[in-house]
């Protein structure tokens, strides 16, 4: 994550940017100063140019923004449209308007793996947008890489490995992780049963509630580049994903087949823990992080950036959006 001299990017009306990062991943950041006024109008006047920063580096980020959720809606829907409901969940989040959720609810002594945001559906947001309401005392950081440098640093023999997908195995109860309403939103069974026929997911009602299981692929291509980029939730839906104590005895109560969530080989084999590993540490020379401020707006193109959550103290507060 260690960072290299940061380079100007196009200025933006009064607005001088820059460009930072590691080599691998890139961030475009543009402080809009703190005594700025009129912040939707320069978005407004400017979103082409944030949306080429976008295309360029997968990344950009607005700091000193009031700490407004009204202004952050706004500008969500500037820059990408309509905002996007949170469907197929797999992840703690609480709603705090119809269209912005709280980043995932993990314990703040648990660093969140990188991953793209559902990429473990047949369907994805386009962009992320993260807003820092309050930061952490200390951690607490949104790690991000570039995720076409990640499908490169990913070993060829890792990736003929993970070359015809994922499958995806869920297993909802009541009092263990999400339920099967909250996940699909909805308590209507026949609805849960279209979704799963209409996304090519097999499903299988059971005493205790809900299992599903479905195939993706390891991999996409981008289609502003042109290049493949690492688009998988293996790693964080895999069983070794959990803390050891949690996972032993989830283990031993349950058994894998109705383990809350895990990922295996396309073929229906262990995914192992060597090739975890590997795509761990991929993803740790790739990532770059920074210290958030509140007020910070951070946009991420879903495709071309990862993200995650380092372990954190104090009280911390980041808001999400999605759009296409």
């Amino acid at each position: 994550m260690t960072g290299v001299t940061p380079t100007e990017a196009p200025r933006l009306g009064s607005v001088a940017g820059h460009v930072e990062g590691n080599g691998h991943t890139a961030i475009t950041v543009y402080a809009l100063g703190p005594d700025a006024t009129g912040h939707l109008d320069w978005v407004t006047a400017h979103r082409d140019g944030l949306r080429a920063a976008l295309a360029e580096h997968g990344a950009v980020l607005l700091r000193d923004l009031p700490v407004d959720l009204e202004l952050f809606d706004r500008i969500v829907r500037v820059v990408g449209g309509e905002p996007l409901r949170y469907t197929e969940r797999s992840t703690p989040r609480t709603s705090v308007t119809a269209s912005i959720y709280t980043s995932t609810e993990y314990p703040a002594d648990q660093p969140l793996p990188m991953h793209n945001e559902n990429a473990y559906s047949d369907t994805w947001p386009g962009h992320l947008y993260f807003f820092c309401e309050t930061a952490a005392a200390t951690g607490g950081a949104t790690p991000i890489a570039n995720s076409r440098a990640v499908f490169r640093a990913v070993p060829e023999e890792v990736r003929e490995r993970f070359a015809a997908g994922v499958v995806y195995a869920r297993a909802f109860r009541e009092g263990l992780g999400l339920s099967w309403q909250e996940s699909f939103q909805t308590d209507d069974r026949a609805q849960v049963e279209r979704y799963c026929a209409d996304h090519g997911m097999a499903y299988e009602w059971t005493d205790e509630g809900l299992r599903t299981r479905h195939h993706r692929p390891s991999w996409q291509t981008e289609p502003l580049t042109g290049e493949p980029v690492w688009f998988n939730q293996s790693n964080l839906f895999h069983v070794s994903s959990l803390d050891e104590e949690v996972r032993e005895a989830l283990l031993s109560l349950y058994g894998e087949a109705d383990l809350p969530r895990n990922a295996y080989l396309a073929d229906g084999s262990p995914i192992t823990s060597a090739d975890l590993d590997a795509v761990a540490a991929a993803y740790d020379e790739i990532s770059y992080a920074f210290p958030w401020r509140e007020g910070d707006l951070m946009i991420i193109n879903n495709m071309l950036c990862a993200h995650g959550r380092e372990p954190f103290t104090g009280a911390r507060r980041i808001l999400v959006a999605m759009t296409a």
